[in-house]
């Protein structure tokens, strides 16, 4: 038995976790629940955002499943403030289509790798003078060696064998012209893995018109939001694919969905979002043959068509949609 932190920001979380959880302990996984909440539900609850006892579970369990964690207005952003405490520092988005789900495009299967520790969302900002407003990017040789190292050796783990660098060097020497080198010189040690360059524009054109010359693309905090969301939209949006943010010890398996109850209504949520990132925990504490189960159901209800979330184009509760993935495993 596996003990895993289980992250509840609130709004649609409220339903999508209980169906996850649901689902996974009908499918035989060996998972036990630390339940926290955190952001704008926590501080509802009288909580600080980020609970010590929350943080101090991830640490010691070393794998946590999250929701997204809702701000009210006038609140950070709580999902990066997660990532600083707890010093994560790379972002995994797995995309690829998934069977049932319509998409732009087929037999897609890339991984888009985002340094998420600095670049312009250090967020350091100032006002020059009234109506200048000065924002930094900020670019370290030591973040950048240590983002490339994990990326080359991730990709080594998983049998790829090309990584695009994203990037605007040819505007940013500085900036991104450090990154660039730093990764020039970590691929020098990994002779089986062919480097690529792509400038972020052309990326973004070449990925709405041939994405499936990518395998592995790797970038900057910003370039790698913009790019993860735009590869999410290429395989079927928000249902296919996950988030998984590493740390040393640390990974955070989390949803890229969420709302609040006034968007979406109770029992209205679609468990999809969450549930991607719960089978990637599953595969990567050793329980693959679980979550392959898992996803073949998944996959066979939405094949099938009939029982869909609103947001699918349906008219299915959360609670139907759930109760149809467990009859199908």
């Amino acid at each position: 038995m596996i003990r895993v932190t289980l992250i509840q920001g609130g709004g649609l979380g409220l339903d999508q976790a209980p169906a996850v959880q649901r689902i996974l302990q009908a499918a035989g996984a060996q998972v036990a629940w630390d339940e926290h909440s955190a952001g704008h539900a926590a501080v509802e609850r009288g909580l600080p955002p980020l609970p010590e006892p929350m943080l101090q579970s991830v640490r010691d369990n070393g794998v946590a499943l999250k929701t997204k964690l809702l701000s009210a207005a006038g609140e950070p952003n709580f999902n990066v403030k997660l990532r600083g405490a707890l010093g994560l520092f790379a972002s995994i988005r797995p995309l690829k289509n998934v069977p049932g789900l319509p998409a732009r495009f087929h037999d897609v299967n890339m991984l888009v790798l985002r340094e998420i520790t600095e670049d312009l969302y250090a967020a350091i900002e100032h006002e020059i003078v009234p109506g200048v407003v000065q924002s930094l990017k900020v670019v370290t040789e030591a973040a950048s060696r240590r983002f490339f190292r994990f990326a080359f050796e991730h990709t080594r783990a998983t049998g790829r064998k090309t990584i695009h660098c994203v990037h605007k060097a040819n505007i940013l020497k500085l900036g991104d012209g450090l990154f660039l080198d730093v990764f020039r010189a970590v691929a020098r040690d990994y002779p089986e893995i062919t480097p690529r360059e792509m400038i972020v524009d052309n990326c973004c054109q070449q990925l709405v018109t041939r994405p499936r010359q990518f395998d592995v693309l790797v970038m900057g905090n910003l370039y790698g939001d913009l790019v993860s969301d735009l590869g999410a939209g290429i395989v079927g949006g928000i249902s296919a694919t996950a988030g998984i943010n590493v740390g040393d010890g640390i990974r955070v398996y989390e949803s890229f969905h969420g709302g609040r109850r006034e968007d979406v209504a109770p029992d209205r949520a679609n468990p999809l979002p969450l549930l991607l990132p719960a089978l990637e925990l599953l595969e990567a504490i050793g329980q693959g043959e679980c979550a392959l189960r898992v996803r073949r159901a998944a996959e066979k209800i939405l094949l099938g068509g009939d029982l869909r979330t609103p947001d699918l184009g349906g008219n299915a509760t959360t609670t139907a949609m759930t109760n149809a993935i467990i009859a199908a495993l």
